[in-house]
């Protein structure tokens, strides 16, 4: 399946996936996500601008399709799953320290591993570089610089933000309900 010429990526693009309950559960391609169609194990709700073209069939680009059997998810899986991505997701891009946005971002323990901090989502906060190497191993306090919003374990569709870091309009009104 390809797209009109010209358009890179068509199969490639990034697809939201839905549960049967309307949930945001996963971020698919384009190909995934029209194998499901086709197979009659979802539908699609919303549609990108272009079709995929087959020698036998047209089939409207998938941007958004929801699944016709509910597959369970665990609450709390997304709580294990601590990356450098998700913590730069869950504060937005943004420094918690000084606000800068994207850049040369990093993470930090806000209470550092060596005074008895831990590595959890409650103690580590996305910040720049200088922010950083300023704090260095001292407690929030000592170093004046106590982050913006106090860090905790995120929202389960945090990891649709870490697959997709830019939002498409079609997807808004799905993750909004979350």
């Amino acid at each position: 399946m390809g797209g009109p010429p010209g358009e890179r990526g068509t199969t490639s693009g990034r697809v939201l996936v839905l549960n049967a309950s309307y949930e945001p559960i996963n971020v698919c391609t384009v190909r995934r996500a029209a194998v499901l169609v086709l197979k009659d194990r979802a539908e699609i709700l919303e549609c990108g601008e272009w079709a995929l073209h087959a020698e036998t069939m047209t089939l409207p680009r998938p941007a958004v399709i929801r699944l016709r059997a509910y597959v369970r998810i665990p609450r709390d899986a997304h709580r294990r799953k601590i990356t450098r991505r998700a913590v730069f997701a869950r504060d937005a891009w943004k420094c918690q320290y000084c606000g800068q946005e994207r850049g040369n971002l990093t993470v930090d323990h806000v209470i550092p591993r060596s005074k008895g901090g831990g590595s959890g989502w409650d103690n580590i906060v996305t910040c720049c570089a200088p922010c950083n190497r300023r704090k260095g191993d001292r407690l929030p306090r000592q170093a004046n610089m106590v982050p913006r919003h106090p860090p905790r374990a995120p929202s389960s569709t945090i990891f649709i933000h870490v697959a997709a870091p830019v939002i498409p309009q079609a997807w808004e009104q799905y993750l909004a309900a979350a």
